[in-house]
């Protein structure tokens, strides 16, 4: 996921980022210590970089990936498929760029979970229309993405940042997995693939929320 460092001279090196670049590291397994300083709240923006350039992008794909879906007799297609693959697997493409060149950005921390939940909204769109999936499920997940948009939105408002949590990361693939194979024709998978990463998403909330509350008690009264 995006994101890369703004030097402040007057400042000490920023930890987040000075970390050696290990396999695990480069491949987002290992995600301990500080996040880059320039990807937290007051950070400027910083948009011109490389792994941003790939957010922009996969952004820019979304209605490409939603015309050609629907354009088709089923939703069932190798266009279709591999757009919405190449959108998805953009997001570890963008974060690896970010570590290795280094170029943080409080713009890519912001981009990359939004583009990531309108991937996840197009995808039901998509499996709703053709009667891919069980629609009841596909109501619940967009519910719940609307739900992690608006805590996204009260978050920044009040200077909130919450990490992402295992839950969280667990249920990306399952839920990614579950929107694609069915537009390969592959239903069934698409099904048991979305009811776990359901079951994970729903538990990420719960833990967001009980996170967020805390860091808001956390805060020192004005």
């Amino acid at each position: 996921m995006a994101d890369a460092p703004v030097g402040r001279p007057a400042e000490p090196a920023d930890p987040g980022a000075a970390r050696p670049l290990t396999v695990r590291r480069l491949l987002g397994l290992d995600r301990s210590g500080p996040p880059p300083a320039a990807t937290v709240a007051g950070a400027p923006l910083n948009p011109w970089t490389v792994p941003n350039a790939i957010g922009f992008a996969r952004l820019l794909l979304i209605p490409v990936f939603l015309v050609v879906a629907l354009s088709s007799d089923d939703g069932v297609g190798a266009p279709q498929a591999i757009l919405f693959a190449v959108i998805g697997w953009g997001d570890y493409a963008d974060g690896m760029a970010a570590r290795i060149t280094r170029q943080y950005s409080r713009l890519g921390a912001l981009m990359d979970p939004v583009t990531d939940r309108l991937l996840v909204i197009s995808g039901v769109i998509v499996n709703w229309h053709f009667c891919l999936l069980p629609r009841w499920a596909l109501a619940v997940l967009v519910a719940r993405e609307l739900l992690m948009l608006a805590l996204a939105r009260q978050g920044l408002k009040r200077g909130v940042d919450v990490r992402i949590n295992w839950p969280g990361r667990l249920a990306v693939a399952p839920v990614m997995g579950g929107l694609f194979f069915p537009l390969c024709g592959l239903q069934t998978l698409g099904e048991v693939l979305l009811y776990a990463g359901l079951a994970l998403a729903l538990t990420a909330t719960a833990l967001y929320v009980r996170d967020g509350r805390r860091a808001l008690r956390a805060r020192p009264s004005s």
